[in-house]
């Protein structure tokens, strides 16, 4: 079910079929604040009143011309305009696939660095996330490359790959800050493990690096027991929890991150808006097929 449901999510062209049915747009309304920079506004504020941070992220990736790239771009600084103008908790995250990797890595990252720099000129961070293992390491070369100009950049690292490790090891020697998560891409043997536990004990292992680090890092998990034992570690080691930060998705384990926040912890909530939505809501359907359920008993009952 989930090979199949991250299949589904490269296929934009089934967003229109999918659209036939109310449901799944409503349905997509819990992992995404709606269509508009507005809507996620108003999302960020939520966040804000509950004592969590926020990353607003503009859906959308594999852009295939120089006039949609610079208009995610152009998107992507007004957004930022707006969390000042709002004096809102939140910063940014892009993927560069939709800022023209595909179209020439120059390029890409003229337009990365149009962002982060205004960024700068803000008080403001910009995250680069992380997309299939295709994109590794262009994504790592022009973060790398970024940090040497700004240090208001970071990255994402997939603890499912097997070269993390290194890739981690690499980027704390530039000073990045990194979001730990563990992939959400459907990835072959060759590059990422398998086995859920597998990727979890790689998790913890680079998560001990990172906090080691004395670096501000990103824990990323919905997973109780990843969120456990990254507490504890924190307090064997005496790191104190404004060291560090856990995220978490829009709309998936609330009641995680009410509790979490309410402990104490620091919080931040990855926002997607935007009318590019269906390959990140397919995503989230393929990490919980109970999901599907509730949306197929939906459009039966129609």
């Amino acid at each position: 079910m989930r090979a199949f449901l991250l299949f589904l999510s490269r296929r934009e062209g089934l967003k229109n079929f999918v659209l036939r049915f109310g449901i799944f747009r409503r349905a997509s309304r819990r992992f995404v604040a709606g269509e508009t920079l507005d809507d996620a506004v108003a999302a960020v504020r939520d966040c804000n009143r509950q004592g969590m941070r926020a990353s607003l992220d503009l859906l959308g990736e594999n852009t295939r011309s120089q006039e949609d790239a610079e208009r995610a771009t152009g998107e992507v600084i007004t957004m930022l305009d707006r969390i000042g103008q709002e004096k809102i908790d939140c910063n940014v995250s892009v993927k560069l696939t939709q800022l023209g990797l595909d179209l020439g890595k120059d390029y890409c990252y003229g337009n990365l660095m149009r962002i982060v720099r205004h960024a700068h000129g803000l008080g403001n961070f910009v995250r680069v996330d992380m997309e299939d293992s295709r994109y590794t390491q262009a994504t790592l070369d022009l973060v790398v490359q970024a940090l040497k100009e700004c240090d208001n950049v970071g990255t994402v690292i997939q603890a499912y790959l097997y070269r993390s490790e290194n890739d981690v090891r690499m980027l704390l020697e530039h000073g990045c800050r990194i979001r730990l998560c563990k992939g959400a891409y459907l990835e072959p043997e060759s590059v990422a493990f398998k086995r859920k536990r597998d990727t979890d004990a790689n998790y913890v292992k680079l998560m001990k690096i990172l906090l080691d680090s004395g670096i501000y890092h990103a824990i990323a998990t919905h997973d109780e027991a990843l969120v456990s034992a990254t507490r504890e570690y924190a307090r064997t080691k005496k790191i104190a929890h404004d060291r560090f930060e856990f995220q978490m998705l829009y709309g998936i384990r609330r009641d995680l991150q009410q509790r979490l926040a309410a402990d104490g912890a620091r919080v931040r909530i990855y926002i997607p808006y935007g009318t590019h939505w269906y390959p990140y809501f397919m995503r989230r359907l393929a990490e919980r097929p109970a999901n599907v359920l509730f949306i197929l008993r939906n459009i039966f009952k129609g």
